[in-house]
C-alpha cells in the first residue's frame, strides 16, 4: 500500500509538473504571436501613415499646380485682350435683336389632359348575385337580394358622385391653367412686338444717322466685348454727327489688374505655399500693354461694327478711376487719348503691330508711366462734344435768351473769341478779320516752359471744316513763329483735318467744344444753323 501510494504520487506529480510545461509553452506561443500581430499592425499603420503622408504631399504639390495653372491662364488673357477681338465679328444685325420665338403651346400636366373612366352602374349591379330555383320563393331570400342591389346601387351613386366632383376639380384646373396660359402669352406677344417695334425704330434711326440711334448701337457694341474677370468695362459715348466723329470716355483698370505673383511655390519642410514676386518692370510692361491694348481694341471693334458708315472719326480717352496717394482725393487720371480716322486705322493690321508704336504712329497721348497713375492730357476733353446743338424746332423757351452764335456779325464773334481765351488765362491780341467772318488772333501764355506765341483762328461756318483751314492754320503758325495754333468753329471737322493735325501741336475745337468753353468762362450760348 505504501509503494502503490507513493506510485500514485509520483504519477501525479509528473502529470502536474507536464500540465505546468505545457502551459508554458502554450503562453510563450501566444506571447510570441501576439508579439508578432502587434508588428504586423505596427508596420500597417506605418505604411498607412506613409501613404497618407504621400497623399497629403502629392494634393499640396498638385494644390501649388493648380494655382500656378490658373495664374498661368490668367497672364495669358491679359496677354491677348487685342488679340481676342480680332478673331470676332463686331458687328450687331438688327434681326438679332427682335425676339422671332413664338410662346410655347398649351401643354398641360398629362393627368389634366384625360378625364377618368366614368362609374358604370351595371358593374356595381353585376356583382349581386341574383337567387336562384326554388330559393326565389323564400322571402329572406328575397329581402336579402333587395338589400344587396340597395347597396350596389347606393355605392354606384356615391362613386358617380365622385367622379363628378373630381371631373369638375380636372376641369375647372384645366380651364385656370388654360386662362392663365393665354394671360402669360398676350404679354409675352405684347412685350415681343413692343421689343421688335424698339428695334425697329432703332434699326430705321440708325440708318438714317440719328445721333442717338448711333451712340446707341456703338454702346451695344462695346458692351458686348468680353473682358477678362476684373475690367470695369464703364464707359460713356459722344458723338458728334458734324464730323462722324465718335468720342469714347472708357475707364481702364487698376495696375492691381495684374498679378503681382510670378509663381507658387510649395516648401515641404514648413508643409505652406509660398509666393515668388513678380518684378516691378514686367508688371509695368504688361500693365502698358494692357492699356494700349484696350485703346486699338475698342476703337477697332466700333469700326468694324459700324455698318451705317456713320464713323470717319474715333476718339478713345482711357481713365483711371483711383485715389491720389498724395491727398487721399478721388481722381481720375487719362493714361491714354488717341484719335484716329476710319481711312487710317483701316489700314493697319493689328495681329502684327507693336501696340505701344501703332499708338505713337496715330498720335497718341500715353502715360510714360501708366502703372503710377501719371496722367496726359486727354487730345479732347469728353464734355466739350457732348451733344450741345440745337435745333431749329426744339429750341425751350428758357433757351430764348441765350445769343445764338451763328447771328453774331463778324466783328462781334471775333471779341467773343478773344474774350473767351482771354478768360481762360491767355494774353490775347486782335489782328484782323477774314473774309469768311472767322478772325485771327495772337494769344501770349505766359507759363513757363508750356508757354509761348499761340495763333487763334475761328470760322463761323454751317458747313463741316475741311483740312485746308487747319494747313492755313498751320501756316500762319509757321510765319509768325508759334508754339501753338487752336482752330475754333461752329460746326464739326472732316476726317482730314484730324489726320493732318494729329502729329502737329493743333488743337481742333468745334462747336459742342466752343459752347462748353463759354459756359465754363460764364457764357452760355447757343448754336441755331440759319436757313441759307
Amino acid at each position: 500500500m505504501a509503494r502503490e501510494t507513493a506510485r500514485q504520487q509520483r504519477v501525479a506529480e509528473a502529470a502536474r509538473r507536464r500540465q505546468i510545461r505545457e502551459e508554458q509553452t502554450a503562453l510563450r506561443v501566444a506571447t510570441r504571436e501576439a508579439a508578432r500581430r502587434d508588428r504586423e499592425m505596427k508596420k500597417s499603420q506605418m505604411q498607412a501613415d506613409k501613404d497618407a503622408r504621400g497623399q497629403y504631399l502629392e494634393a499640396r504639390i498638385a494644390e501649388t499646380e493648380g494655382l500656378n495653372s490658373d495664374l498661368r491662364d490668367r497672364i495669358e488673357k491679359l496677354s491677348q485682350v487685342l488679340e481676342h477681338t480680332l478673331h470676332v465679328d463686331d458687328s450687331i444685325t438688327f434681326a438679332s435683336l427682335r425676339i422671332n420665338d413664338d410662346y410655347p403651346p398649351f401643354e398641360p400636366p398629362e393627368e389634366l389632359q384625360r378625364p377618368s373612366d366614368k362609374p358604370v352602374q351595371d358593374d356595381f349591379l353585376s356583382q349581386v348575385i341574383a337567387p336562384r330555383g326554388l330559393r326565389t320563393l323564400l322571402p329572406s331570400v328575397k329581402k336579402r337580394h333587395a338589400r344587396e342591389l340597395q347597396k350596389a346601387q347606393e355605392e354606384y351613386a356615391s362613386a358617380a358622385h365622385k367622379w363628378e366632383i373630381q371631373e369638375k376639380r380636372r376641369t375647372e384646373e384645366l380651364d385656370s391653367l388654360r386662362v392663365q396660359h393665354e394671360k402669360s402669352r398676350a404679354i409675352f406677344q405684347q412685350k415681343r412686338d413692343q421689343r421688335n417695334a424698339e428695334v425697329a425704330e432703332l434699326e430705321q434711326a440708325y440708318v438714317c444717322g440719328d445721333p442717338g440711334a448711333v451712340a446707341a448701337y456703338t454702346n451695344m457694341v462695346l458692351e458686348r466685348s468680353e473682358y477678362p474677370e476684373g475690367f470695369p468695362q464703364k464707359f460713356r459715348l459722344a458723338y458728334v454727327p458734324e464730323s462722324k466723329q465718335m468720342v469714347i470716355e472708357y475707364e481702364l483698370p487698376t495696375v492691381e489688374i495684374v498679378p503681382q505673383v510670378l509663381e507658387h511655390r510649395y516648401m515641404k519642410a514648413k508643409d505652406e505655399i509660398t509666393d515668388k514676386p513678380r518684378k516691378m518692370a514686367e508688371i509695368r510692361e504688361l500693365y502698358q500693354d494692357i492699356v494700349s491694348a484696350i485703346a486699338l481694341r475698342s476703337i477697332h471693334e466700333v469700326i468694324e461694327a459700324d455698318q451705317g458708315n456713320h464713323l470717319e472719326v474715333v476718339c478713345f480717352n482711357g481713365f483711371l478711376q483711383t485715389v491720389d496717394p498724395a491727398t487721399g482725393r478721388d481722381v481720375r487720371p487719362h493714361l491714354i487719348s488717341v484719335r484716329t480716322t476710319r481711312k487710317e486705322f483701316e489700314g493697319i493690321d493689328l495681329s502684327r503691330v507693336d501696340k505701344v508704336i501703332c499708338l505713337r504712329n496715330l498720335g497718341a497721348q500715353v502715360s510714360p508711366r501708366p502703372a503710377e497713375a501719371q496722367a496726359v492730357k486727354p487730345i479732347i476733353e469728353f464734355d466739350m462734344v457732348d451733344k450741345r446743338f440745337v435745333e431749329q424746332s426744339d429750341v425751350l423757351s428758357d433757351l430764348e435768351s441765350r445769343p445764338n452764335l451763328m447771328e453774331l456779325n463778324p466783328f462781334e464773334f471775333e471779341h467773343l473769341v478773344a474774350n473767351l481765351f482771354a478768360k481762360m488765362g491767355l494774353e490775347t491780341k486782335l489782328t484782323r478779320s477774314s473774309r469768311d467772318g472767322g478772325v485771327d488772333c495772337v494769344a501770349f501764355d505766359s507759363r513757363p516752359v508750356l508757354g509761348g506765341k499761340v495763333v487763334i483762328q475761328a470760322k463761323r461756318y454751317s458747313n463741316t471744316v475741311g483740312v485746308s483751314a487747319v494747313r492755313d492754320l498751320y501756316g500762319t503758325m509757321m510765319n509768325e513763329g508759334a508754339n501753338k495754333g487752336i482752330l475754333v468753329t461752329t460746326s464739326g471737322y472732316g476726317p482730314d483735318a484730324f489726320e493732318f493735325s494729329k502729329d502737329k501741336p493743333i488743337e481742333l475745337i468745334d462747336g459742342g467744344g466752343l459752347l462748353y468753353l463759354l459756359e465754363q468762362a460764364g457764357t452760355k450760348a447757343r448754336i441755331i444753323f440759319l436757313d441759307e
